[in-house]
């Protein structure tokens, strides 16, 4: 799995009430939660994401309530990668749940800006940066996880018979 794009980089303990606000929970519709992503933090976000585009975070993203929402505005914003120094488990779950990639590189992080191009080959486990040149090692995608995010979550997975 290999992805590219923009990196829009936020800080520690962003939650889930931050990446979609509890107001926005009465609907269901993907295209809605998007428009409202991150707007509570960042009122700049959905008017400056680009569909491949990277999130940074540091610690402990995806904290707060368990909603399935987050990770579902998150992707449905055009973000096709969220690298972060550690998440939440039940996030993590539920990222990978809806085929949301993420992974943990604490220093890629560190030094990854705002702005800057990153492309993640997570079959091999390598972020490079490609503004400022440096790599970074990560595990690689365990094949089962591969298999959910290419095919759209773990339901689409199931329905299609790729996971059992």
């Amino acid at each position: 799995m290999k992805f590219d794009g923009k990196v829009i980089k936020y800080g520690d303990n962003v939650d889930t009430d931050v990446i979609i606000p509890a107001r926005y929970l009465n609907t269901s519709d993907h295209a809605e939660l998007a428009s409202h992503c991150m707007e509570d933090l960042d009122t700049t976000f959905v008017t400056r994401v680009q569909k491949g585009d990277i999130m940074v975070a540091g610690q402990n993203f995806g904290c707060g309530s368990s909603r399935e929402h987050a990770p579902i505005a998150i992707k449905a914003s055009g973000i096709s990668l969220v690298i972060a120094k550690s998440f939440a488990r039940i996030f993590y779950r539920n990222a990978i749940n809806i085929g949301l990639a993420i992974i943990e590189c604490p220093e890629a992080v560190e030094e990854i800006s705002e702005g800057d191009m990153v492309e993640a080959d997570l079959d091999n486990g390598v972020i490079r940066n490609l503004t400022t040149g440096r790599e970074y090692s990560t595990p690689a995608f365990p094949e089962d996880i591969q298999k959910i995010i290419q095919n759209g979550g773990l339901i689409e997975s199931i329905a299609k018979g790729v996971i059992k």
